[in-house]
């Protein structure tokens, strides 16, 4: 954990703009699709592959500060379709978050399953991949889940790519009531940007 300063309420100065100091968030910002997407989900005669198609909306938020605490970020909405579907397959709301005094990203998520996760990891400011981690008490689930699809570690590994696109790995662990061992539920995809950034309500003004 940072060593924060003994003051934990008098607040830092901030810079308006949140697109300058997003460090290694700021490639994700904007509008994104991608076309070829891999989930692999259990049933109950096993694991299954499922292709999507996915949108993600990463915006700017204003600098948000706990006391000495700063944080940038992006706050994103992903929109998952089955190929030639319009029914939504997933739907994930969250913020990706950036705290340059402590190095750390901080991914927050919900999904309208009625689950909540929150993933961390130390990230240097110019890295071009890095992995975020949630277990245990970072992760909360609807009864229903946690007696029979129980989620114990979610990671996600985020990659971005010379040409300006970017992609990620993510794998959700869970204990499926009878099976003994653990199963991974893992999603990748690709994404291209398909709209820029807007600056954030501060910077705007």
């Amino acid at each position: 954990m940072h060593d924060y300063p003994d003051d934990i309420y008098t607040e830092p100065a901030a810079d308006t703009n949140t697109l300058a100091q997003l460090g290694p968030l700021a490639p994700l910002a904007g509008v994104w699709e991608g076309q070829r997407g891999l989930d692999v989900k259990p049933k109950a005669d096993g694991p299954r592959k499922q292709a999507y198609v996915e949108r993600i909306e990463m915006q700017p938020i204003d600098p948000v500060t706990n006391g000495p605490q700063l944080f940038y970020g992006l706050r994103y909405t992903i929109f998952i379709t089955k190929p030639n579907q319009t029914k939504t397959y997933h739907e994930q709301n969250g913020y990706f978050l950036w705290e340059p005094l402590a190095g750390v990203v901080i991914q927050t998520l919900s999904i309208p399953r009625g689950m909540t996760a929150m993933a961390s990891g130390e990230v240097a400011p110019d890295a071009r991949q890095f992995t975020l981690v949630a277990r245990g008490p970072a992760i909360a689930s609807n009864p229903f889940l946690q007696q029979n699809f129980n989620t114990t570690e979610y990671r996600i590994t985020i990659s971005i790519h010379e040409d300006g696109s970017w992609s990620y790995e993510s794998d959700t662990v869970m204990d499926i009531r009878g099976q003994a061992e653990p199963f991974h539920h893992t999603d990748r995809n690709t994404l291209s940007r398909v709209g820029a950034a807007e600056p954030n309500p501060l910077a705007r003004s």
